[in-house]
């Protein structure tokens, strides 16, 4: 059984590992570096980007979550988690991993009161995805190693960029786990797991 990290700092972290498990692979609580050790992948979840950085520098993880991402297995970051693995972040001069070939701009969908669902249409998944938007940010652009999965109103929400997801949305927030299984699917097929088409 494959073993799937949640980064448990802050966040929707029990609904990643509820959706981790609806699709059949383990999921990891992850709050320590030692933890990152038997992953096959890693799931960095929403919540608030400001306050996900400062955890991650008080416990120490942000050096290891930069090794974990140059061993070259997954990792998907959905709204907050987005923020983390992006190249830059608009208005920033630093960005926090800084991994996925995007730029991003926090809460370009406006406050938590303009929350709001939507049904996309997702490359690669068969019909539409009734996805959440929470405080959302949004891809501004997607580089040259990105392929953009998914747009919403003219806005870019979902993309992947070598072994790395991101989605602007809270997947796990639905009880449509066909993103997480996606996500699976780039755990390399040695590990169980076939990669996507």
């Amino acid at each position: 059984m494959k073993r799937v990290g949640v980064l448990a700092l802050q966040g929707a972290v029990r609904e990643h590992l509820q959706s981790i498990e609806a699709c059949g692979a383990e999921g990891v609580l992850v709050k320590w570096p030692k933890d990152l050790e038997t992953l096959d992948a890693l799931i960095l979840p929403g919540g608030e980007s400001t306050a996900m950085r400062r955890l991650i520098d008080r416990y120490g993880m942000m050096q290891p979550l930069r090794d974990f991402a140059e061993s070259g297995k997954p990792m998907f970051g959905t709204c907050a988690g987005l923020i983390l693995l992006a190249k830059t972040v608009v208005g920033y001069e630093e960005p926090h991993l800084g991994v996925m070939d995007v730029a991003v701009e926090r809460n370009s969908f406006g406050r938590q009161v303009d929350s709001f669902e939507a049904p996309l249409e997702i490359k690669d998944l068969d019909g539409a995805f009734d996805a959440v938007f929470i405080r959302a940010p949004h891809i501004v652009s997607a580089g040259p190693s990105a392929e953009v999965l998914c747009v919403h109103d003219g806005r870019i929400v979902m993309a992947k960029s070598g072994q790395f997801l991101g989605c602007s949305f809270h997947p796990e927030l639905t009880e449509d786990h066909r993103i997480t299984a996606y996500f699976l699917s780039m755990i390399p097929s040695r590990s169980g797991f076939p990669l996507p088409n």
